[in-house]
């Protein structure tokens, strides 16, 4: 299977908005990530607009030839834009004002009825719609359910964790793959991945994808954003045995 690497935007924003005006701009940043491999761009609209705003979605979608992945909270409003603009794909994920960075997965065994209506409506306008979901079982089994195709194993815990906690993380990880794989769901992953610890999530043969942003644009800084996305890519493609290539 290829392995694709959709780049996560948001903090060029962040960095924009920290002073204001229109620099640097994320749909530069995503023509860049385009320019140096990546396969998609990945952008979250949160309620608070603490980032990436409603005109860098219009502009993405409008500008940008990558498939756009929209990251978005479960909400009327979030809904009503996504249909609006119709981006490749939609990843829900659990939202909270007060937090820094997304801390966990939906707890969509909990939430069935609530998610049913936006995982139809999006797969209805041809949104490919994915759940970010903590490595369980019955989130797994319970996005399946409700017809979501796709979903995305949060790997923050992962990320966070060293030593023989880390490796508990990673069974995990790898548990949840194979399970997910074996109920017909495509996998991805993302949160917290760095050129250090990226390597045993890609090489887990049922992912399909990977989502990274904070990481590349910090990296950025130091070596440049396109080279800050091949040397992951690299990475990837080494944790792959050189097999996995462009989408």
């Amino acid at each position: 299977m290829t392995l694709r690497l959709g780049v996560n935007i948001d903090h060029v924003a962040t960095i924009r908005n920290a002073r204001g005006g229109v620099h640097p701009d994320p749909v530069r940043a995503a023509r860049l990530a385009a320019a140096a491999g990546a396969d998609g761009i990945t952008a979250h609209l949160r309620e608070d607009r603490r980032h990436i705003s409603d005109h860098d979605i219009a502009r993405l979608a409008r500008e940008v030839a990558l498939p756009l992945n929209l990251e978005m909270a479960a909400t009327d409003e979030m809904l009503a834009i996504a249909l609006s603009h119709r981006p490749h794909a939609c990843c829900i994920v659990p939202e909270r004002r007060q937090e820094v960075t997304t801390e966990g997965g939906l707890d969509v065994a909990g939430q069935r009825e609530a998610l049913r209506p936006f995982v139809a409506r999006l797969g209805e306008a041809g949104v490919r719609v994915s759940l970010f979901v903590d490595p369980d079982e019955a989130h797994l089994a319970a996005a399946r359910e409700i017809g979501a195709p796709v979903v995305e194993l949060h790997t923050g815990a992962y990320a966070d964790a060293s030593g023989a906690a880390q490796t508990a993380e990673l069974k995990r990880l790898t548990d949840a793959a194979e399970v997910g794989a074996e109920l017909g769901l495509e996998i991805h992953a993302g949160h917290g991945l760095t050129l250090a610890n990226v390597a045993p999530v890609a090489a887990l043969p049922q992912v399909r994808e990977l989502n990274i942003g904070h990481f590349l644009v910090g990296e950025a800084i130091y070596v440049g954003l396109d080279q800050a996305i091949g040397q992951m890519r690299q990475a990837m493609v080494a944790a792959r045995g050189g097999v996995a290539r462009r989408a």
